[in-house]
């Protein structure tokens, strides 16, 4: 049976998840216990309505940043846009939430999700980086650092390749600033496409509990 968390700071192993990755369900989304789950390999994921869901995934996508492929095609279109970090992440994570994902709106980045993450942002542990073209937002991504490990959330884009580009210059930025491996969460052909890869749960907390207490300042991303 999945345990119901306490209004302790608590979780679970995520090694005793169900066969869907479910740890745990309840709480709350304070920055603490939200920061304590993403530390542990956990992330919350649930719908309108729904309690607090809280996911450790098997298996799981990572970006080892030098396997990153940087097709030739997307090279190309990196200067059609200016690339920012930290200067919209409220109206990132808005467009997150407005993407129609087949039958399915973005439910899950809920007004209490969105709320949340916007304190951590204000804490300097969650971070946006935003295409631009003619001064106008055009696609994004958000993500959670935590150590020297960044857990990407979701992306948007208006344009075609805007949020791709946005990608491949967060993960030469990652690379200069002394990151580890990108947190892909759950496996997509897309991602596969750029080099991302498929590893245990295991393989991954065991990455993660390497790179997790590094020291990273918080506090808003600059180039």
């Amino acid at each position: 049976m999945i345990p119901k968390l306490s209004y302790h700071l608590f979780f679970p192993s995520p090694l005793s998840a169900s066969a869907e990755g479910i740890v745990a369900y309840g709480g709350d989304l304070s920055p603490s216990r939200i920061m304590m789950a993403y530390r542990n390999g956990i992330f919350p994921w649930y719908s309108a309505g729904d309690p607090i869901l809280w996911w450790s995934p098997d298996p799981r996508l990572i970006l080892e940043l030098d396997d990153f492929k940087l097709h030739k095609s997307l090279r190309k279109k990196i200067p059609r846009f200016e690339i920012r970090f930290d200067t919209a992440f409220s109206d990132v994570i808005r467009e997150c939430a407005n993407i129609q994902r087949g039958e399915q709106r973005g439910s899950w980045i809920v007004p209490e999700m969105i709320e949340a993450y916007e304190v951590l942002h204000a804490l300097g542990y969650v971070h946006s980086v935003e295409a631009y073209q003619e001064g106008l937002l055009v696609g994004g991504l958000y993500g959670v650092s935590v150590g020297k490990v960044f857990c990407g959330e979701s992306m948007f884009a208006r344009v075609s390749d805007a949020s791709k580009v946005a990608f491949a210059v967060l993960v030469d930025h990652l690379r200069e600033w002394g990151y580890a491996f990108i947190d892909c969460q759950v496996p997509t052909v897309h991602l596969k496409s750029l080099g991302a890869l498929e590893v245990s749960r295991e393989i991954f907390l065991a990455k993660l509990a390497m790179y997790s207490n590094e020291n990273v300042s918080a506090g808003a991303w600059r180039e």
